[in-house]
């Protein structure tokens, strides 16, 4: 049996992650969480004790921000649904870490190299993944360089884990609205 691959995207306390959790219960009796929050201040351990609290207590859990495919792997080999929240945390993590290429187009390219490995292992694997993002692209435009830099690598990701998603969804004011089936092809319709 094959798996299949899930993205929930939407803005900053949209749902995306309660909507995600549901469907993990719903789809599963299995759960692994792979969560890749850093905890640097009190207000991220606010975020992080409320994440915790509201998972249930029976599902594994993979403190991992610096995940790679065999922790996907790893996770997918003991769970029916593996919810990796979130890819944008994720994103960062990688761009900040010191072994990141420095230079922009390396450190780019690098960073796309690795999530493309883990979006892989996930299409791969015979368990369902769920991916929570953050579509980040909607705001005003950053004022800094390095804000800038990651808000194009994210909205690059996003697209990414889109186009090999069985499943996306958007949580707008905690409602989701499943997007895969809703776009236009223009490949096909063009033909």
């Amino acid at each position: 049996m094959s798996g299949k691959m899930i993205l929930v995207t939407g803005g900053a306390r949209s749902g995306k992650s309660t909507f995600a959790e549901q469907y993990a219960t719903a789809h599963g009796k299995l759960i692994a969480y792979i969560a890749t929050a850093q905890i640097y201040d009190d207000e991220m351990q606010m975020r992080v004790t409320l994440h915790r609290e509201r998972r249930p207590a029976e599902w594994s859990t993979y403190e991992a921000p610096y995940a790679d495919e065999m922790t996907i792997k790893q996770a997918a080999s003991h769970a029916d649904v593996v919810l990796f929240d979130c890819l944008t945390l994720y994103t960062t993590n990688l761009l900040l870490a010191e072994a990141t290429p420095k230079l922009r187009k390396e450190r780019q390219s690098y960073i796309l190299t690795k999530i493309d490995r883990l979006l892989h292992a996930a299409c791969s694997s015979h368990s369902t993944i769920i991916f929570v993002t953050n579509e980040v692209g909607l705001g005003i435009v950053p004022d800094n360089a390095l804000a800038r830099e990651f808000r194009d690598i994210a909205g690059w990701v996003n697209q990414k884990a889109a186009a090999l998603a069985d499943e996306v969804y958007l949580v707008v004011s905690g409602l989701p609205i499943e997007i895969k089936k809703m776009a236009v092809n223009l490949e096909k319709e063009v033909r």
